[in-house]
């Protein structure tokens, strides 16, 4: 999936892990938060990557 400039794939893990990567770097982790992201969240951590 390509939008706003980002390329995703989702990798299914071995726990109900929620992690966003980008070029190898932790953006979001739900297991460090404790919660899925809030809207526009993962966007807007990806654009100060």
């Amino acid at each position: 999936m390509s939008e706003n400039g980002f390329d995703a794939s989702i990798v299914e893990g071995e726990k109900s892990q929620y992690d966003v990567l980008s070029d190898g770097e932790l953006v979001f982790s739900k297991q460090e938060t404790g919660r899925f992201p809030e809207h526009d969240e993962i966007l807007a951590a990806l654009r100060t990557t």
